[in-house]
């Protein structure tokens, strides 16, 4: 290919030519106006000496045709599996590749953009077809664009409001592989919070929308919080939790409190009647510290696209607001400062203690206006106000008529009923006046059996203990076959372990601190009260608070100090995994990604009743995890991902773009043939449908564009003869001027 064309390289500068060409102008045309005899043999002569200073030439260039650029954006998104959409891009590009594949003048670009898609930072939230578009056109020149063409259902999440805001000047078209006004029901949570205090309840806004002309008023919605099935019943764990939420003031019965927090209006996991296009705010009670996750499903409408959008999950982080603790000290005694000192080093600890200083059987004559102590609000405490305690500890507590049975009693229910009880036994544990032989005794591990050693000893964790998260890594606790390195008690009373776990033992290996789980609720029991030697550093003291304070959260339930237990969180991309256990287990974790694929991972032991595993994250959502008897919940970017917010086919996000770039849009269900698919010359048009028929067409610009690989150049005026030739007209001009 060639081509020809004149060119100037002027030996003076063009501003220069054009003064001299402006003055021989001004003083040819005085010629003419006094009629001059000669004057056209000068203009001629002045003409040739301008044309000569211009230096025309003529250039042949050897021209190499460059292909044009049209680059095909494949969507792959989660939302194009619906249906028979996947199958309509998949012949749609066939036809395309078929059409342009081998055109010498096209080079055909095929970009897919789905999952696989993702950055490197984790998983892409939404369908970004503009910026990968864009990505591949950074090394594309803008001469060489013919267009592009998208294949997608037109949910694009990143397409500009306005032509202006793309990189390129040439035609967007897009092939829309979904249905018209397909119908779909989705789930929409509207506004839910991040944190909400412990045993507390807070509002989700979620909001469902059925196609239009549905004419379906209300909607089965079910809620489950982190995992659990919603079956609408309240386990009996739950009862001493809505009894606080309503704020009673006498007991009630199970069937009582749900009925009351029916009326109360405040809706916990189950399932409820929503109504459909309007808002509804649904409360939900967070049962423990840290994330818990909310399931919320809405059952299947009269026209459904994918059932994925009919899910939402919600986080919400539960917080503490105060742990409230009655200490009930039964006489005073060394040890009972420490545990209220330990107790108020807590700023999150809101304490109620009580001394029992003045027995009934104390009768030393005081005049009772002398006496400066209060009465014991035994039926305050005991009765009315039992349930706002999330801890009750009796330190060396003995039987002496200040507490009635009946209120042991209440007591032993509270702990059934979700509560949490420690008791620190003294000397009087072995006597007949012993906790144990009240109602009491129905909810503690250990049984006294009368004897009390008293002796040199040293706490040592038990096998179990070393497992169990209250006393794995304590401080101090040294190797399973070496003495601990901290203080010695002397005083412990012995018991025969009954049900629970033994964590830590004393004089002849004699338990000294188990754990138990009594129905909904959880009972410690320390059988010395020598602790308050570790406080005061006697033998190089010992981890009193860290001990007490584990105990503590343990008895309150707190995720972290499960000791049977399976979690796992998103940090970096991956999926980090860790189940706790009192005995060693083998069985791997199956996890279930939010795509619904399943991965098996086997866990390793790292010590301390842990086992640890990990895989990369490569979708956003939701993870589900199990190992046949725990199950967990693991969120990943967005919960609710933008893809399935909306499923339904559109060529809104794309219509006003395909406009302004003079690009199409067509509906590949409609019935139509695959478009046919045209180079047109620039400025021509790039959409229609072709003559006589229905069938649309698209148009690629033809750029025409080219490298030049060799350039020839002939000088039009050489010098010698455009002299000769000024010289003979002026000689001609002066021949006539003499005439």
């Amino acid at each position: 290919m060639s081509s020809t064309s004149l060119a100037f390289s002027p030996l003076l500068p063009w501003v220069v030519l054009g003064a001299l060409a402006a003055a021989s102008a001004l003083i040819l045309a005085l010629g003419v106006w006094r009629r001059a005899p000669g004057t056209g043999w000068r203009t001629l002569a002045v003409a040739g000496v301008l044309l000569a200073l211009a230096n025309p030439a003529l250039v042949a260039e050897e021209r190499q045709p460059l292909a044009d650029i049209a680059v095909v954006v494949v969507d792959e998104s989660a939302s194009q599996r619906i249906g028979e959409r996947g199958a309509r891009t998949a012949a749609a590009l066939k036809a395309i590749e078929e059409r342009l594949g081998d055109r010498p003048d096209l080079e055909l670009r095929v970009l897919r953009v789905g999952p696989g898609a993702a950055a490197a930072g984790g998983p892409v939230e939404g369908t970004r077809l503009f910026a990968a578009l864009e990505a591949v056109l950074a090394d594309v020149p803008r001469q060489r664009f013919a267009g592009a063409i998208l294949l997608t259902d037109g949910q694009v999440h990143d397409a500009p409001e306005a032509a202006g805001a793309l990189s390129f000047e040439a035609p967007l078209h897009a092939l829309i592989s979904g249905e018209r006004d397909a119908g779909d029901r989705r789930l929409t949570v509207v506004e839910a919070p991040s944190f909400g205090l412990v045993d507390q309840s807070v509002k989700l806004l979620i909001r469902i929308d059925d196609p239009a002309g549905s004419g379906v008023r209300e909607a089965r919605v079910t809620v489950r919080r982190n995992g659990a099935a919603g079956s609408g019943d309240t386990p009996a764990g739950d009862l001493r939790r809505q009894r606080s939420r309503v704020n009673p003031t006498s007991r009630e019965s199970l069937e009582e409190a749900r009925e009351r927090i029916r009326r109360s209006g405040v809706d916990d996991v189950g399932e409820f009647v929503v109504p459909v296009g309007q808002e509804r705010s649904l409360e939900v009670v967070l049962d423990r510290g840290g994330p818990s996750v909310f399931e919320i499903a809405v059952e299947a409408g009269p026209a459904e696209l994918t059932l994925d959008n009919n899910r939402a999950v919600v986080v919400v982080n539960g917080v503490r607001d105060r742990l409230r603790v009655l200490l009930v000290s039964g006489e005073p005694h060394p040890g009972e400062r420490t545990w209220r000192n330990l107790l108020k080093a807590d700023p999150s600890v809101d304490l109620v203690h009580f001394t029992i200083l003045r027995p009934p059987e104390k009768q030393d004559g005081t005049p009772v206006r002398e006496l400066s102590l209060i009465a014991f609000p035994i039926r305050e405490l005991f009765e009315i106000r039992l349930d706002d305690f999330d801890l009750i500890v009796f330190d060396r507590y003995r039987r002496r008529g200040v507490l009635p049975q009946l209120y042991l009693s209440n007591i032993a229910d509270y702990v059934a009923g979700g509560g949490a009880f420690l008791e620190a036994v003294g000397p009087s544990f072995a006597s007949p006046l012993s906790l144990y032989r009240t109602p009491l005794g129905t909810v503690l591990p250990g049984e006294p059996t009368g004897r009390i050693l008293e002796e040199r000893f040293q706490a040592a964790v038990t096998d179990i203990g070393r497992r169990h998260p209250v006393t794995a890594g304590l401080a101090g606790a040294g190797p399973a076959d070496e003495a601990p390195s901290w203080g010695a008690w002397f005083r412990q009373i012995e018991v025969e372990p009954r049900s629970g776990s033994v964590l830590m033992d004393g004089a002849r290996a004699r338990p000294l601190l188990q754990l138990d789980r009594v129905g909904d609720g959880r009972v410690a029991q320390l059988t010395t009260d020598h602790m308050w030697l570790w406080a005061r550093g006697y033998d190089g003291g010992g981890p009193q608070a860290e001990l007490l304070r584990r105990l503590a959260h343990w008895l309150m339930k707190e995720p972290e100090l499960e000791e049977d237990n399976l979690t796992a969180e998103v940090r970096a991309g991956r999926l980090e995994i860790q189940r706790r256990s009192v005995t060693p287990e083998t069985a791997a974790v199956t996890v279930t990604t939010p795509s619904g694929a399943t991965v098996e991972v086997a866990l390793e032991e790292t010590g301390d009743g842990r086992a640890a595993g990990a895989i990369e994250v490569t979708e956003a959502g939701l993870y589900r995890l199990t190992d046949g008897r725990r199950t967990t919940l693991a969120a990943a970017g967005a919960l609710n991902p933008l893809e399935f917010a909306d499923v339904t086919a559109t060529d809104l996000p794309l219509r006003q773009l395909a406009r302004a770039t003079g690009g199409g849009i067509v509906w590949l269900a409609d019935g139509n043939r695959m478009p046919d698919i045209r180079l047109v010359a620039a400025g021509r048009d790039t959409f229609g449908t072709a003559a006589g028929g229905r069938r649309p067409w698209l148009g690629l610009r033809k750029n025409d564009d080219y490298v030049v690989t060799g350039v020839t150049e002939l000088r039009l005026l050489p010098g010698l003869m455009i002299l000769l030739l000024a010289l003979g007209t002026l000689l001609l001009a002066w021949r006539r001027e003499g005439q």
